[in-house]
């Protein structure tokens, strides 16, 4: 895996990577999905997000990577108060965050090397600086072989696993990931599972949003949701 050494920088361990207070939303002018949540995921923390369909899992996420907004309390993110980000700083913070989704949000006119590599492309990275770490990391969620494919020609578990091969790809501050093993074989989500285990190893705050439980290491932070509301 093109993972290498731990971050150095002093500046990621100064402030949580995430920090909500009583935290609520809503979609529109219907019932709140979340409910007074309060939570601290620090710089370089593991934990695991589990709940029913419909507990209020994507929601939580959705606030954390800024495709939405709270109907009120404080979300801090790095330190920065989410609700105060300008149009400048708010991209920035957001290319701090590597996210998986449930829907895989791929370019179908990209092929999956050129998915995987965006981000690093959009950081103004060099194709020559980037070109040998898209592929590994590609051999080792097993797209080595499709590395020209475009996504519409992709099974579900494909597509997945290249949205998690651009999420890492970049080494981000925060991985959010949701349901990021829901399809592929357990031996495949093992691997994945290992590969987020790495990405912390070099500092990378972790988050994932599961309902198998047989995924959550014994002693993994578990962050239970029900109903909206959040208890650990």
């Amino acid at each position: 895996m093109p993972i290498n050494a731990p971050k150095s920088s002093p500046e990621l361990n100064q402030a949580p990577s995430v920090q909500m207070s009583g935290v609520s939303m809503r979609y529109g002018e219907g019932p709140e999905v979340l409910r007074d949540v309060d939570l601290t995921l620090a710089q370089g923390e593991f934990a695991f997000l589990t709940g029913p369909s419909g507990a209020g899992k994507s929601s939580l996420l959705k606030l954390m990577y800024l495709r939405e907004q709270a109907s009120r309390g404080l979300i801090s993110l790095f330190g920065q108060d989410s609700a105060q980000l300008t149009e400048t700083s708010r991209p920035l913070v957001r290319r701090r965050i590597g996210v998986v989704l449930q829907d895989f949000d791929l370019i179908d006119h990209l092929s999956v090397f050129e998915n995987v590599a965006l981000p690093l492309r959009i950081h103004g990275v060099k194709r020559s600086s980037y070109a040998s770490d898209a592929v590994e990391i590609l051999r080792w969620v097993g797209l080595g072989e499709r590395l020209d494919a475009l996504p519409p020609t992709l099974s579900g578990g494909e597509k997945q696993r290249v949205a998690i091969a651009r999420a890492v790809i970049a080494k981000p501050d925060l991985l959010i990931a949701d349901e990021p093993t829901g399809n592929v074989d357990p031996a495949m989500g093992a691997r994945l599972i290992r590969l987020f285990e790495e990405m912390n190893r070099i500092g990378t705050t972790v988050l994932i949003a599961t309902h198998d439980l047989d995924l959550i290491p014994s002693g993994a932070r578990r962050l239970e949701i029900a109903r909206g509301e959040l208890s650990s």
